[in-house]
């Protein structure tokens, strides 16, 4: 999938419907700077405003994701190399997303041990000392719900009794006992419980 490309054939699309950027940006209820990075191959629709944005186009998403328009014998090569490259971005998406979390939930930790540490020593007053731990502590717990919220979006856990993937519920991370990325839950097919891995790849 060829950004530049999908960019140049929204922008043609849009001319060919009249429609100004902020025109297309409003029917979408999106800004006109998300419209302008699409058209500039700087970004890419997102999936849950991809079919919308090709019914205001009168395209396909296979032809959008493809940049062209496309005809009846080339139509499904296409799609499934357009679903081969999905795939491959949403997998590295996860991971660059999983990286992210290692760093944020050790950084999280270590403002809270600083803070901590440098309320214990420094020669102050018993306010400020309170007022240091407090805000390691809002650091903190800011870092591990932008974690969590990682945790249960980027990737999959897999069922260890009937192979299933799924992404879990807000309630299964936060209730959920785990090491690492490995964490005890109900799985919504065997409706069985297990420690599940997390995986970036769901097929």
């Amino acid at each position: 999938m060829d950004l530049n490309k999908t960019g140049s054939f929204i922008a043609e699309l849009r001319k060919q419907k009249n429609l100004t950027q902020v025109q297309l940006a409003s029917k979408l209820n999106v800004s006109e700077k998300t419209i302008s990075k699409w058209e500039c191959g700087k970004g890419f629709p997102d999936t849950s405003i991809m079919l919308p944005l090709c019914n205001e186009l009168g395209v396909t998403s296979n032809e959008l994701l493809s940049g062209k328009k496309l005809k009846d014998d080339e139509y499904k090569l296409k799609a499934e190399e357009n679903i081969v490259e999905l795939t491959r971005q949403n997998n590295l998406k996860n991971r660059f997303l999983l990286t992210i979390e290692w760093i944020l939930g050790y950084f999280s930790v270590f403002i809270l041990l600083v803070s901590t540490i440098l309320a214990s020593y420094l020669n102050i007053a018993e306010g400020w000392r309170i007022v240091i731990v407090l805000v390691g502590l809002v650091h903190c717990i800011v870092g591990v719900v932008f974690c969590m919220k990682i945790e249960k979006d980027a990737g999959y856990y897999e069922c260890a009794h009937c192979k299933h993937k799924y992404i879990p519920t807000n309630k299964q991370i936060i209730w959920s006992m785990h090491m690492g990325r490995t964490r005890y839950m109900t799985c919504p097919h065997c409706h069985k419980k297990s420690w599940q891995k997390k995986k970036v790849e769901k097929d």
